[in-house]
């Protein structure tokens, strides 16, 4: 079921065998996702203080605008996964970035010329969050098609690098270009590394290893994907335990998190686990771009545990040190699973299903999330936020580890580059 390695143009100088950056092609795309991925990481500061601003401070409009965005994002993902598989990615990836720089520079006129209306930005962030499910399942499509199979671990990496990067700095940079300039120019500037990003995968070959597009509509292709995605039988495990893991635990870190921090150790410490998080983040993809094992799915979905270790040290109120710590590890370990997730979904699912059968384990797991999230308010008032917090840590951690009690799961190989033996 691994899909062909195809060997690099004796054309194209190669650094080592498995050097992503030695193809030009994965270098613009590279650059654009860096842009792009700054852009957006800067983007939820300025919306927030833009929609709390032109309400006059209402809650319930920030609520609705980020709600309108993440739920459209859920129901195309499915529909964005079988265009993938059925046109060229480049293209659909071209199309959803024009049109999130689209809506991201009409929500920036109208906040930055004071003509601010709920109904407005929320159609407006309902279509963002249209081109986004067309987006992420083209963009793990996308990948095999630029690099040879050996590369495909580096390069996830060099791609969480970049990203996690653009998580650390573009919160930060945000905030001061908002209290420099407003809002309104922060958005805008999302919406110009949107159009940059359209701009370097206009740069890729028109042609290449793409797969063959199969013919069908595309409830045909849904249907396909789905069967594809349960023939596979390592699939199943990890993306059951991915829903499990969102819904105990990305909710429950993120709004028990900075208040427990608070009570446990003092506000400030909140920020340090934060930091402590990002470098762990940087670190894993730096490590993983080197690093070669034979088992990496195993041990993706082994580290995938470290990520609910700050819940369990929230839950047994430990002081400063050791939460910084639980910070450092999580994010090592989150950082480890997305790549090694990433990688073996594009070495062993065929390219033809390859968008579809991802888009099919991120809406699995995606779904739980906004569940989650309902539920920790009222379970922290029923039986307190520490209790919720450490039985949420349990809880993820046992589901994290359960899918390596499938063969299917600690069998698959990884496949290394030369030298790497």
């Amino acid at each position: 079921m691994d899909s062909p390695s195809a060997s690099p143009s004796a054309s194209e100088p190669v650094a080592t065998p498995a050097s992503p950056l030695s193809r030009p092609a994965f270098r613009w795309f590279l650059t654009g996702q860096a842009v792009s991925l700054l852009g957006s990481a800067m983007a939820p500061v300025a919306l927030a203080f833009a929609v709390l601003d032109g309400s006059g401070g209402r809650p319930g409009d920030l609520g609705a605008v980020l709600a309108a965005r993440m739920l459209p994002l859920l129901a195309f993902l499915l529909v964005g996964g079988a265009t993938a598989d059925r046109f060229r990615r480049r293209t659909v990836l071209t199309a959803a970035h024009l049109g999130s720089a689209a809506a991201q520079a009409a929500v920036a006129a109208l906040l930055s010329t004071g003509h601010y209306a709920l109904p407005s930005v929320v159609g407006l962030e309902v279509l963002g969050g249209i081109c986004a499910a067309f987006t992420t399942p083209a963009l793990r499509g996308l990948l095999p098609e630029l690099v040879d199979t050996a590369a495909l671990r580096p390069a996830n990496a060099l791609l969480s690098t970049v990203r996690n990067v653009a998580k650390v700095a573009g919160p930060s940079a945000s905030g001061l270009l908002v209290a420099v300039a407003g809002s309104g120019p922060a958005l805008a500037l999302d919406a110009v590394s949107y159009a940059v990003a359209a701009g370097c995968l206009l740069r890729l070959p028109s042609t290449g290893r793409g797969p063959a597009r199969r013919p069908g509509s595309v409830r045909v292709q849904l249907h396909a994907g789905w069967r594809e995605f349960r023939r596979i039988r390592w699939l199943g495990p990890p993306t059951l335990a991915f829903f499990v893991v969102n819904l105990v635990q990305t909710g429950t870190w993120q709004i028990l998190g900075p208040t427990l921090t608070e009570r446990t150790a003092g506000r400030a410490v909140w920020g340090l686990v934060l930091s402590a998080r990002g470098i762990g983040l940087l670190l894993s993809g730096a490590v993983l771009y080197r690093l070669a094992v034979g088992r990496l799915l195993a041990l993706g979905q082994a580290a995938a545990a470290l990520g609910s270790v700050p819940l369990l040290v929230l839950g047994w109120r430990l002081d400063a040190p050791w939460l910084v710590a639980a910070g450092f590890a999580a994010g090592l370990g989150v950082c480890l699973t997305g790549i090694a997730w990433d990688t073996s979904l594009q070495e062993h699912v065929p390219a033809h299903a390859l968008s579809r059968v991802a888009a099919y384990g991120d809406l699995l797991s995606y779904a739980a999330i906004p569940v989650g999230q309902l539920c920790v308010g009222p379970l922290a008032r029923a039986y307190g936020g520490f209790r919720v917090a450490a039985v949420a840590g349990a809880v993820a951690a046992l589901a994290a580890l359960l899918p390596l009690t499938s063969p299917a799961v600690r069998g698959l190989r990884h496949t290394r580059p030369a030298g790497d033996d």
